[in-house]
Order: C-alpha cells, then sequence, then structure tokens
C-alpha cells in the first residue's frame, strides 16, 4: 500500500504492523485546509485496505495536535455552496470512515486538539491525551452547531450534563480533566505521550487481530446506533454556514477579539 498521494499528512511505520500519522510539522500546529480535510476523511480506508497495518497512531507534531480548520475553508463555506457541499460529504465520511475502519486507531494529543483532527483523537480506539492536552470543541463559538463527532460520542463518553456544558460553552478540557470526566483513555505527562501510544499499539498489534476488530467492531454499534443524531448535527452545522452569525464569528477569530453575535433569533 502506498501513501505517496497524500500532501498534508506524514506517514511513518516505527514497527512492523503499526502505522503512524503525524499532523502538522515542527514548530507548527497542524490546520486542515481544503487538501488536508480531504485526507483526513480517506486515510482510513486505505489503512483498512492495507493488509501490513494493525494498528494506526494518529499523532501531531510541533505545538499540538491539531488546530482545526483554516478559516480560507470557513470563510469559503460561508459563501459558496459547493464548498459547502464538498465539506458536508468529507466530514461525514470522515467519521463513519474512522468508525467502519477495521483497524485499531490510538490517538496521542498534546496542546490544542480542535477542528477535524480532534475527530479522530476522540473516536479513536484508545485515546491518550498529555496533560497540557486543550480539547476544545469550538463550534458554537464559530457560529455553527457543533456537528462534526460531538453529538454521536461526546454523550457517550462524558455523559450528558458535561457534552453540553463543553460543546455549548466551548470550554477547552485539559488531558486531566478529559481522564476525570471519561472523554479519553488515559491522561500521560507530554514526555511520556509517544512512548505510552506506541507501547500501547505495540500490545496491540501482538494482540489477536480477529478478536480485537470484532471486537472493536461490536463496540461501535454503539455510534453507529447514533448515527442519525450524527446526520441531524451535521446538516445542521452546514445550514449555519449559510447564515450571518459564521462570518461575524470567523470575522472575530481573524481579529483575536470576542464575537459579537445577535441577541434574538427566530429559531
Amino acid at each position: 500500500m502506498s501513501y505517496d498521494r497524500y500532501k498534508t499528512l506524514k506517514l511513518n511505520r516505527p514497527e512492523p504492523g503499526i502505522l503512524e500519522i503525524i499532523m502538522g510539522g515542527a514548530g507548527k500546529l497542524g490546520v486542515a485546509d481544503a487538501t488536508g480535510h480531504a485526507e483526513l476523511a480517506d486515510i482510513w480506508r486505505d489503512i483498512d485496505a492495507d493488509p501490513e497495518v494493525s494498528v494506526a497512531i494518529m499523532r501531531g507534531e510541533g505545538k499540538g495536535f491539531s488546530g482545526g480548520g483554516s478559516l480560507d475553508l470557513v470563510e469559503r463555506m460561508a459563501v459558496d455552496f459547493d464548498t459547502r457541499a464538498r465539506v458536508w460529504r468529507e466530514a461525514r465520511d470522515l467519521v463513519y470512515n474512522l468508525i467502519n475502519c477495521s483497524k485499531i486507531v490510538v490517538s496521542a494529543m498534546h496542546g490544542p486538539a480542535v477542528g477535524a483532527g480532534l475527530v479522530t483523537g476522540l473516536l479513536a480506539d484508545i485515546s491518550i491525551a498529555a496533560r497540557n492536552a486543550r480539547i476544545i470543541d469550538g463550534h458554537t463559538r464559530l457560529g455553527v452547531a457543533a456537528g462534526d463527532h460531538a453529538a454521536i460520542v461526546w454523550p457517550l463518553l462524558c455523559g450528558m450534563a458535561k457534552a453540553k456544558y463543553y460543546l455549548l460553552l466551548c470550554d477547552e478540557v485539559s488531558g486531566e480533566e478529559a481522564e476525570r470526566i471519561g472523554l479519553v483513555s488515559l491522561c500521560v505527562e507530554e514526555s511520556e505521550l509517544q512512548a505510552k501510544a506506541l507501547e500501547v499499539a505495540r500490545r496491540l498489534a501482538r494482540g489477536s487481530q480477529p478478536a480485537l476488530r470484532w471486537t472493536k467492531y461490536s463496540l461501535n454499534n454503539w455510534l453507529r446506533m447514533a448515527g442519525p443524531t450524527f446526520d441531524t448535527s451535521l446538516a445542521l452545522e452546514m445550514l449555519g454556514f449559510s447564515g450571518p452569525d459564521v462570518r461575524e464569528g470567523a470575522k472575530s477569530l481573524r481579529e483575536k477579539r470576542p464575537p459579537t453575535f445577535h441577541p434574538k433569533s427566530p429559531f
């Protein structure tokens, strides 16, 4: 299996049976532009079909795990239907391709974990966060509904009360707090993060692959049952990209100030 077509993701095989997927670059926080967003959706089909991969590790390089979608892409979605429709399809495929990927996925999150990258971080089968991780679902801060992965997995991981608190207010969740409320599997020191992810991946790669993959498939039926909830959230997120609030949200992010949304809404 060749991964040469991927331009925004770096791929590495640290040990037999293990594939490392790396977002971002040295000193930079990975941001999903149009190419990167599509690649995050597509990569799971290739991993599923790769006979040399038993376990995939998803991690960020540089300042953090992931920085979310580029503002250029967000602003394009706000004014262009074709872009909005394409990103909707990719966001849908990212979630379902990851859920249906037969290989075990381990995530290793440090620093900011936002946007499409966070989808992989929290939908991974084993999620590991550094204490300095800053998990943020920033959709409502941008002026759109919390789509992506939020409705399909946050209530299942940490309960409805915590899910609503963090998704409605866009408060960040530290790695330590994420472990406490059940949002991630483990929390470790940043200096231990990569080694711990590799240790877990190594144990999984040495295990019975049919047993592990069939266990994953069975457990992920909980997520498949939440598919209609996810589809609704994603459709409403895309609807929000056609409204005025997202333009103010994107502008406020560029200007590094709080957004000023209209206080009244007909909805």
